[in-house]
């Protein structure tokens, strides 16, 4: 290292990335900002000592390190400083003190008086409330928000599925270069008189572009010119938050759970938080159509009028209305029929505009029903939260399917990790006729809830089934994980990373609680990474449900960055 690197903040990225427990940049906030950090590089301030930059990195690196700047608290913070303000000053505290035994630094640092909570939900909480707090030190830095839900591009994001298939997007490749073969000869000033300057109109280059189409003829150019040219360089290990793939099994497969009905399964990860890594091909899912008899009787499905006025107003794509008194376009062909009345003596109204509006929907949604037996708990009316869940399903699914979505009905339950199962109620190639309400109504809840193997697998066929852009994953569940080995912060944080994951995917998640009595922490620990919403009945959530759906399409969130704890 360089004189000169020595006196730079770069020189702190060793300590930075120990104390963050991840590798992250050191670097220089512009001149007048204080310390932050974007999860990816700490910013320390300008003209300060490196002593002084010191303690502002080893603050917003510990921050970092204890999980402190996770998504689910940063969501929080958005737009309210204030709030973040307080928040930075508890945890600051916090993390500090933590650090204390092992960083003399830290132990310097550190405040003399004990933390006054003990986890960031707390802190959080702390914060929103009124209690008087001091103010926080300059160098403490600030939190912004912004910076930290900004997506992650480009070396060390997490992999999605279309890279790990190595699916890329098309790009622009450049135009070949003259191979110099040719001599160039200067362009004639005189030739140039007689050229249409339409042909060198870009608007209408586009035009006509639009008009005819860009495909390429037959025989122009070589064979293969056309391809994506890319290049895939094999290592020899992955870190530990690398996702392993699906792994679709063979019907033929012996002895495993699900071949007398002619289905292999599928292998899933699992997320082991205690580890800090995936456990590849742990979870099997099995999704099969339910085929079961049912009473066409029980068939009937409850209207909610209110659902459906706000679910109407979701427009998710430009629609183009004619004949429109105003609009940013004329409509040719109402300008046509305009001329021809005027000219045969009558004098109709001048509706000769186009007008785009967002009206389209271009919405498929996924609607995973916990059919576990940890929803058998009754209200005093003595319906248990399956009931309600089950008649919310049922709601919304008719709800949406009348407005010209493209909807899937799926329940899950389990029974170990190798025996997850995923059963179509209403598959997205099927109206949601008589027979699948009846089947959905008579559903009885069994089994056990490994939540994040049921949301992976529902993920999948809603990715691959549903051929809309937008796709929503609505998962009705009491939000109480477990299975055999599969319980407390380990099912939370696993739920809560396969929601990440399909997020990162670009699938919106939308969870709803309905009917349990399920605390908010705890669902924030097993639903946090998406949107979600509690109430008694679907009654409640009605109102709303048009501000839940769009917010769950609009605030897509990428894969968390940072490591679980």
């Amino acid at each position: 290292m360089s004189a000169a690197a020595a006196e730079t903040p770069e020189r702190l990225r060793f300590f930075a990335s120990y104390v963050a427990g991840r590798s992250v940049s050191v670097g220089t906030a512009a001149p007048g900002e204080l310390a932050h950090t974007d999860g990816q590089v700490i910013l320390v301030s300008a003209g300060r000592s490196l002593a002084e930059q010191r303690r502002e990195m080893l603050v917003q690196s510990a921050l970092l390190g204890a999980g402190s700047l996770d998504l689910q608290f940063i969501k929080a913070l958005r737009g309210r400083p204030g709030v973040a303000r307080r928040y930075l000053v508890l945890e600051a505290h916090r993390v500090l003190a933590a650090l204390a035994p092992q960083i003399p630094l830290a132990a310097t640092l550190c405040p003399p008086d004990e933390p006054l909570t003990s986890s960031a939900n707390e802190s959080l909480q702390f914060a929103k409330s009124r209690q008087t707090l001091p103010e926080a030190p300059d160098w403490f830095g600030v939190i912004r928000p912004s910076r930290l839900l900004t997506p992650v591009a480009g070396p060390g994001a997490q992999a999605s599925n279309k890279d790990l298939h190595l699916d890329f997007d098309a790009i622009d490749m450049p135009e070949a270069e003259n191979d110099g073969d040719e001599e160039q000869g200067e362009e004639s000033k005189i030739l140039k008189l007689f050229e249409n300057p339409l042909f060198n109109s870009q608007a209408m280059a586009d035009f006509f572009r639009k008009l005819f189409g860009t495909a390429r003829a037959p025989g122009e150019g070589s064979a293969g010119a056309e391809m994506q040219v890319r290049s895939v360089r094999k290592v020899n290990q992955v870190g530990a938050n690398a996702r392993p793939l699906p792994t679709q099994l063979r019907i033929t497969d012996n002895g495993a759970p699900g071949a007398a009905m002619g289905i292999g399964g599928v292998l899933y990860p699992e997320w082991d938080v205690h580890n800090n890594q995936y456990k590849p091909d742990w979870c099997r899912v099995f999704d099969f159509p339910l085929t079961t008899e049912a009473d066409f009787a029980d068939a009937a499905v409850q209207r909610d009028e209110v659902l459906r006025q706000r679910l109407t107003r979701i427009g998710l794509g430009p629609k183009v209305l004619r004949r429109r008194p105003d609009g940013e376009d004329l409509d040719i062909e109402a300008l046509i029929d305009l001329a021809v009345d005027l000219n045969a003596g009558h004098s109709p109204a001048e509706n000769i505009y186009l007008e785009r509006r967002k009206l389209a929907r271009n919405l498929g949604v996924l609607i995973l029903l916990d059919a576990s037996g940890s929803a058998i708990d009754a209200d005093p009316d003595g319906l248990s939260v399956h009931d309600h869940q089950r008649r919310a399903a049922a709601t919304l699914a008719a709800t949406l399917e009348e407005l010209g979505d493209r909807v899937a009905v799926y329940g899950f339950r389990s029974n170990g990790r190798s025996n997850v199962h995923l059963m179509g109620l209403k598959p997205f190639a099927q109206r949601f006729s008589a027979g699948g309400r009846a089947r959905l109504n008579q559903l009885e809840p069994s089994g056990y809830t490994r939540l994040g193997a049921g949301i992976r697998g529902a993920g999948e066929i809603l990715k691959k089934d549903a051929g809309t852009p937008n796709r929503l994953l609505l998962v009705l569940s009491d939000g109480f994980p477990y299975d055999d080995g599969y319980e407390h912060r380990y099912a939370e944080a696993d739920a809560h990373k396969a929601l990440e994951e399909l997020r990162g995917e670009g699938v919106a998640c939308l969870c709803l609680s309905i009917g349990a009595s399920t605390s908010d922490d705890a669902l924030h620990r097993v639903f946090g990474s998406a949107n979600f919403a509690s109430a008694p009945s679907l009654g409640h959530l009605s109102p709303r449900m048009d501000e839940l759906f769009l917010s769950a399409l609009k605030e897509l969130a990428v894969a968390n960055p940072w490591r679980q704890g």
